[in-house]
């Protein structure tokens, strides 16, 4: 994962600088994010990689060499906006521009592969679960062997630091080592803490007072701290001085005591801190010359500022204790006093002597708990002085480090200079003076710095010309993709033109005819249009079928197939909707929120786990896309079954499957039997040796083993095939455990299924309620439409309707749970209600809903309507009826049982009725 610590150039005017941020790289779409930190779940921006470029400036010379420094470099995006990022040191900026340079690279060839390949693969994505990733292999253009070679050749291989990659995220954010920063942000923010009690008019007899507590005290500065006081050196100073008159408990400070000079504005301020640079006003310069004598001079006035704090803290403490003691003295004296004088008549001296020795004795525990308390500040006390120490030997010691690496370094330099100069000497005749020596260690060191230069100058000339090679291998291949999209333009654009002539012939026949009904050309016009729309279209070499429109592939996305091979009529009419979903999808492209929302959504939980919030439900209810469903569908999966996981061995799933398939299962012979019947019109189900058939044998044996009380139930089969599409076996596995076990009531998917039954009368229910005019339809003409509904909710509409619009059933069915079948199935019925209510006899209306869900194409409307239309929608009503019902068929199923028993006992009886049998008997 590409992800790391880098500075970003940001903010305007006086306030621009370079701030940290934490990036992460997307390679779903090529896009650089940018956070506050590792931890922040929504990004500040992002940097489209894809169609950016980049470069770095060569440091100046003598900076070459510096590994360790800051190291800039740009990413220019479209329309001339540029990025200035800046790594922790050289090597992580080449680390960060060689891996940016390959997935730019590797994105676009991917891009251009998947668009070529557009009628099975509709968006460039990385499936990793799931029959429907077999579908989706990585399709990689062959590329062109010169280009690749030269990219080799280019190519500057850079390990990555510790500052690269997701252990850095458990890191501090790097700081930028710099010697001052002078930021306006923090002139304001020092002038807003030690100014705030000014205001304007007189200064006389006005003091500001800081009380404090207890537990206060002062805490060293770091480092940065120190550097960034340096320019308020001469203001701390006089406000120091008013730090003696500290008494009690309070600090006061006269600002009416203080000279009129230590009272400068800020500008005056400013001034005096740029007066101390000698004619150049940067920072770095000045630093350079004065910044070690101005350390020492801070560190040792704020040395004995400490010494002086100290004191007065230990005065202070002082002072308290002593007054605690008093107060306690003087509590201790009026106790006596007041028992004395109460209980002192007629009270035993032996009693009296005894209270005595316990106030002595709780007055020696109080001193005792006292002096603990104090002995404990104390020890508090010198573990925080102890802390700061080890800090500053910390800090000492990596400068010590630091100082005595570049000591080394100069002693290695000087060395090999030493060696140079004297093997030059020895083989000269004479001596040389010190002048000439000291000119030759000046041309050495030059040399060395040119060397180094030269090295640089040749890695920035190889990225650039790596650079360079990769852009115009890419601007090539979009050149040659609009040279496609042309040529497939005008290929639609002359098919369309053909079918517009046809059908302006067939409406002018039909509106004027000029022959008789035998000879009219609308017939041969009919006739070429139905043969031109059935006619299979022959294979064709790759780069032929991508110039020819190809509408309808022979199967969707999914699996399933798009037209039947059997009945002419019946594939025509499925033609027909497949070309109506065709056009719905390509409308729904041109409008990207809801991708955009879903890549925006999942770039927030780059950094963080996804939980359940109304942001979530609102996505999935719109739709999960097709390339994120397989980790979505997991997610839901394992967010409803974490209970069950947790209490399993791991490997759990692979020993239930090892027990079925080495011992016999009384289920095994019906899941055989209905393998081949689950999806017989998805080609991952469609013959034995498909690689579904075996995946769905196994789960439905390892179920059959965990939940013998089913074993198995027609239904779920379809469910558990629907699962594998996006998840691998022990994800579906599970998937059906949470159908089962967890969304539905018990005795669903068992012999009676009393479940399934209950259901059908809650939802008969809710139609009335929701849909009053359909449901009086119904009655009126006696429908049963529970005949048609009750497969609705065994198989959560597997079958029933379009795969698109299924699959986004499913999304929100694994997030919500069952309420979501509800929501469908009233949708479905109110979609639809018009037509329902204009069929006049119970015949054409039970034969319109056997085949009236294949009609509606539209799931954007359908999901408006169930989301929508139908609230309010609680989940308690539905229990509630679920409660109801449930007792009634229990009623109705134990009177059915009574009925049948004295039917057998009655058979027993009766010689004329043993020849009956009833249904259950002849299955057996």
């Amino acid at each position: 994962k590409l992800c790391g610590y880098l500075q970003k150039l940001s903010g305007k005017g006086p306030l621009r600088g370079f701030r940290s941020r934490w990036f992460v790289f997307d390679p779903r779409r090529c896009y650089l994010y940018y956070f506050k930190g590792p931890q922040e779940p929504v990004p500040l921006g992002h940097l489209d990689i894809a169609s950016a470029c980049f470069s770095y400036h060569q440091p100046e010379a003598g900076a070459a060499a510096a590994g360790d420094e800051p190291a800039a470099f740009e990413v220019h995006s479209p329309g001339g906006a540029v990025t200035v990022l800046k790594a922790a040191t050289r090597q992580d900026m080449t680390y960060w521009l060689q891996e940016l340079q390959q997935k730019r690279w590797e994105y676009c060839n991917n891009l251009d592969a998947a668009k070529r390949d557009s009628r099975t693969s509709p968006t460039p994505s990385d499936f990793s679960k799931g029959l429907v990733a077999k579908d989706n292999p990585g399709i990689i253009l062959s590329q062109n062997a010169s280009a690749e070679r030269a990219r080799n050749i280019l190519a500057v291989e850079t390990a990555p630091t510790d500052l690269v990659g997701e252990q850095a995220a458990s890191q501090p954010a790097p700081v930028q080592a710099s010697a001052i920063n002078f930021s306006l942000k923090q002139w304001s923010t020092e002038i807003k803490n030690s100014m705030s009690s000014l205001r304007k008019g007189s200064n006389e007899n006005r003091k500001s007072v800081f009380y404090t507590t207890e537990e206060w005290e002062l805490l060293d500065p770091t480092p940065k701290d120190l550097e960034d006081s340096m320019a308020l050196e001469e203001k701390r100073k006089h406000l120091a001085e008013g730090n003696k008159g500290l008494t009690s408990s309070a600090f006061p400070f006269d600002f009416g005591r203080i000279p009129h000079k230590a009272r400068r504005p800020l500008k005056d301020m400013i001034g005096s801190s740029k007066n101390r640079n000698s004619s150049d006003s940067s920072p770095t310069e000045w630093c350079s010359g004065n910044g070690n004598r101005l350390v020492s001079e801070l560190q040792l006035k704020y040395q004995s500022q400490q010494e002086e704090l100290e004191k007065l803290k230990k005065d202070l403490l002082s002072q308290k204790e002593l007054v605690r003691l008093l107060q306690q003295t003087v509590r201790s004296s009026q106790y006596d006093k007041y028992f004395a004088s109460r209980l002192c008549e007629g009270v035993p001296k032996d009693m009296l002597e005894l209270l005595h020795q316990k106030d002595d004795q709780i007055l020696g525990l109080n001193n005792q708990l006292e002096k603990l308390n104090l002995e404990k500040d104390s020890l508090q006390q010198e573990v925080k002085n102890l802390k700061c120490k080890v800090g500053e030997l910390n800090e000492r010691l990596g400068m010590l480090m630091e100082t005595i690496q570049a000591k080394d370094e100069v002693i290695m330099k000087l060395s090999r200079q030493l060696s140079e100069c004297e093997g030059s000497t020895s083989s000269q005749s004479g001596t040389i003076n010190s002048p000439t020596a000291t000119c030759t260690n000046k041309e050495l060191q030059e040399l060395d710095r040119l060397k180094d230069n030269l090295q640089g100058y040749k890695t920035q000339n190889k990225f650039l010309n790596k650079e360079i090679l990769e852009l115009s291998a890419l601007r090539r291949n979009a050149e040659a993709r609009e040279r496609e999209w042309q040529a497939k333009y005008t290929s639609l654009e002359a098919k369309l033109c053909q079918i517009e002539s046809k059908y302006l012939i067939l409406l002018q026949e039909m509106k004027t005819p000029v022959c008789s009904e035998d000879q009219s050309p609308a017939r041969e016009v009919i006739t070429q249009l139905l043969e031109d729309a059935l006619k299979a279209e022959p294979n064709e070499q790759p780069e032929q079928a991508f110039f020819k429109p190809h509408l309808v592939s022979e199967y969707d996305i999914y699996g399933f197939q798009t037209v039947p091979e059997d009945d002419e009529e019946e594939k025509l009419v499925a033609k027909s909707r497949a070309l109506d979903l065709r056009s719905l999808s390509l409308s729904e492209n041109r409008e990207i929120s809801t991708g955009v929302k879903w890549e925006n959504y999942l770039a927030s939980t780059m950094n963080r786990e996804m939980m359940r919030c109304v942001e979530l439900k609102n996505l999935i209810r719109s739709g999960i896309p097709h390339e994120h469903r397989s980790k979505m569908w997991k997610w839901c999966v394992s967010l409803h079954v974490k209970k069950f996981k947790d209490s399993t061995v791991p490997g759990y799933f692979q020993t239930l499957l090892q027990k079925a398939l080495e011992k016999p299962n009384p289920a095994s012979k019906q899941v055989e039997l209905d393998l081949l019947r689950t999806l017989p019109n998805n080609k991952h189900y469609s013959s034995p040796t498909s690689e579904g058939i075996q995946k769905l044998r196994n789960v439905l044996l390892a179920f059959s083993w965990r939940n013998p009380d089913i074993g198995y139930c027609q239904g779920l089969n379809r469910l558990v095939a629907i699962a594998l599409l996006y998840l691998e076996q022990e994800d579906a596995f599970w998937c059906l455990v949470t159908i089962v076990e967890v969304f539905m009531p018990r005795d669903y998917y068992t012999k009676t299924l009393l479940g399934s039954q209950v259901d059908q009368r809650v939802f008969k229910d809710l139609l009335s309620e929701k849909l009053p005019r359909l449901h009086a339809h119904f009655e009126q003409y006696k429908v049963d439409y529970t005949l048609i509904t009750f497969n609705w909710f065994l198989v959560v509409f597997v079958d029933s309707v379009v795969s698109d619009i299924l699959f986004k059933i499913w999304d929100s069915f694994l997030y919500e749970g069952p309420k979501v079948i509800f929501r469908f199935a009233l949708a479905l019925f109110k979609y639809k209600e018009e037509e329902i209510l204009k069929l006049q006899d119970s015949m054409s209306i039970f034969k319109y809903l056997r085949y009236f869900t294949r009609t509606i194409l539209d799931a954007r409307k359908l999901t408006a309507i169930a989301f929508g239309d139908l609230n309010p929608f609680p989940l308690r009503q539905i229990r509630n009826r679920r409660a109801y019902h449930l007792e009634k068929v229990r009623l109705e199923l134990t009177e059915l049982e009574a009925i049948r028993e004295d039917f057998l006992r009655e058979r027993e009886t009766c010689v004329e009725k043993r020849d009956l049998i009833s249904d259950d008997e002849e299955d057996s």
